[in-house]
């Protein structure tokens, strides 16, 4: 399902305060002062519309969100979204997420890692592009504190099964856990809004959950 055409941003909003680019990021990295507070970081790679870094953020304000997006346009809409509704623990970035998390997020610094509906890249020549490849999943162990949680959704079955066999192999991360499909309690009550067209529409959502192991 191709992307839809974007809302206008407010031009009066200010974005100041939640839209970043790689360049603009604390470095060393420094969660604190990125936020302006000490607290728990989660990361979503690919945002898109931001309809998780909304509703995660307005549902835990004690937890820091970080949200990147590859799109500038959809970063900055993602961005707008948290700056109407005054959401200061949720930021976002326009930039590669595999090179944030390569070069600039620290060991165990993470409570969780969040990948919904990325990108399938359907050629076989374009598999190379997938998010979830090896040295991303190698990342995103090492950023993650001992407990801490990979939530990775999509609707494509192969994405799904060659994600979970390729974790298998790396034997880094507690899992497949479960994770049971609900019921959505009103029109926007859905993790992304992919799974919101996707589940409308009567398609299957993969959904899985692994942990981090914690030391005996």
């Amino acid at each position: 399902m191709g992307r839809r055409a974007l809302r206008k941003i407010d031009p009066n909003l200010d974005l100041s305060g939640y839209l970043f680019t790689f360049d603009d990021l604390p470095k060393p990295w420094d969660a604190a002062a990125l936020f302006e507070r000490q607290a728990a970081l989660e990361v979503e790679v690919g945002s898109g519309k931001g309809l998780f870094m909304r509703t995660a953020a307005a549902a835990c304000p004690e937890v820091n969100f970080l949200g990147i997006e590859v799109a500038g346009k959809y970063a900055a809409f993602a961005a707008a979204g948290l700056a109407k509704r005054g959401l200061a623990n949720g930021k976002m970035v326009a930039g590669d997420g595999l090179r944030i998390f390569a070069e600039l997020l620290p060991a165990d610094s993470l409570q969780a890692v969040h990948v919904y509906f990325p990108d399938p890249w359907w050629k076989a020549r374009h598999k190379k592009r997938r998010v979830l490849t090896g040295p991303f999943l190698r990342d995103v162990h090492r950023t993650l504190e001992p407990g801490g949680s990979l939530h990775f959704w999509t609707d494509v079955d192969e994405y799904f099964d060659t994600t979970l066999e390729l974790l298998r192999e790396l034997n880094l991360l507690e899992g497949p856990l479960e994770v049971a499909e609900s019921s959505a309690e009103h029109d926007m009550d859905y993790r992304t809004h992919f799974e919101r067209r996707t589940r409308k529409h009567g398609e299957a959502v993969y959904r899985a959950e692994f942990r981090k192991p914690t030391p005996p």
